[in-house]
């Protein structure tokens, strides 16, 4: 039997709506001061629906009948649509003096106010954020509808969780922050950082050489580190990356591409690092047809850094492995 775990909106933590900031992504400018948006500016957005057939559906979380919840799985779909009917009939009986006994079978033809396609009533939820936080109070009934709302995707401009505007490609301008949910976001990417911060530490202490491969592969100008480049230069440039300060300024994507290198073994780090600087001294370079070849011998060598590696690894080319080395490791010895 699934077991399906559900919130109580009533028993929630303090839950708010607040701006989202990302200070690796450009936005007017205002990412320079901490900012979402310009002080005084708002945003405000009707609650979204989408019309199918010359049927106008609202997105609110609060529809058993939504596509969605026809995906799930029949034990999950049951648990979901329990709780749906017990919120709606809560909600009707606070908004409408409409009580309603969730497990009637004629349940949604006594709905009166909360009816998927009630533009009377749907059209007059909307929500307006700013810089400070909005507060939402889950013993108030028009804030619980927004809740379900925005984890339904309700709200453009609100993302459901912190978690999930990180997640986005294009990233909103606001988040639901649940108290508890936010902290182990933020506190996941801490830990992160700090285990990568902990491993440039080891590196460091026992195993310059392969801090040297790690900073080739990681840094986007690998070609400065060269053989007599001070541990410290190297650990200093590492420390930056990690926090955010390198070509990705996004600490948790940086502190991860640093960990998966450093779990490389030294054959694979010095072979991806020829290869990245053979693309910049041009001794390997693509061609029209979207392959990359051998400069000189003309060979052809893969699509991508992966296949170069593979290729490089074999023992039947180990001739033009040996010809990359020699020729980057002059450069690395200057």
């Amino acid at each position: 039997m699934t077991i399906v775990e559900t919130l109580d909106p009533k028993k929630l933590t303090p839950v708010s709506v607040r701006p989202y900031f990302d200070g690796g992504i450009s936005n007017l400018g205002l990412e320079k001061y901490g900012l979402t948006l310009y002080d005084g500016v708002y945003h405000e957005e009707q609650l979204a629906c989408v019309e199918i057939n010359g049927v106008t559906r609202y997105l609110t979380g609060l529809n058993e009948f939504a596509p969605e919840i026809k995906k799930l799985d029949p034990e999950v779909r049951e648990a979901r649509i329990r709780e749906i009917r017990s919120a709606v009939a809560e909600l009707e009986r606070e908004l409408a003096a409409n009580i309603i006994d969730p497990e009637d079978k004629d349940f949604w033809n006594k709905v009166e106010l909360l009816q998927p396609n009630n533009k009377t009533f749907w059209n007059k939820i909307a929500i307006r954020c700013g810089n400070d936080p909005v507060f939402l109070d889950p013993s108030d009934p028009f804030d619980r509808i927004k809740l379900h709302a925005i984890n339904a995707g309700g709200f453009s401009i609100v993302s459901k969780s912190l978690d999930d505007a990180r997640a986005r490609a294009v990233p909103p301008k606001f988040y639901l922050d649940r108290v508890e949910e936010t902290m182990v976001t933020k506190t996941e990417g801490k830990k992160l950082r700090n285990k990568a911060l902990s491993e440039l530490q080891k590196l460091y202490d026992k195993n310059s050489s392969k801090l040297f491969y790690v900073a080739k592969v990681v840094d986007a100008a690998s070609q400065v580190y060269k053989k007599n480049t001070p541990n410290d230069v190297i650990y200093d440039a590492m420390d930056r990356f990690i926090n955010g300060e390198g070509v990705e300024t996004n600490k948790t994507r940086a502190a991860n591409q640093f960990l998966d290198a450093a779990k490389l073994d030294m054959e694979t780090l010095k072979i991806r690092s020829i290869v990245k600087d053979s693309t910049f001294y041009k001794f390997i370079v693509t061609k029209g047809d979207g392959y990359i070849y051998h400069t000189e011998l003309n060979a052809l060598l893969g699509r991508n850094v992966a296949d170069i590696v593979e290729f490089l690894k074999n023992p039947l080319h180990e001739d033009i492995l040996l010809d990359l080395t020699k020729k980057v490791e002059r450069n690395w010895n200057m």
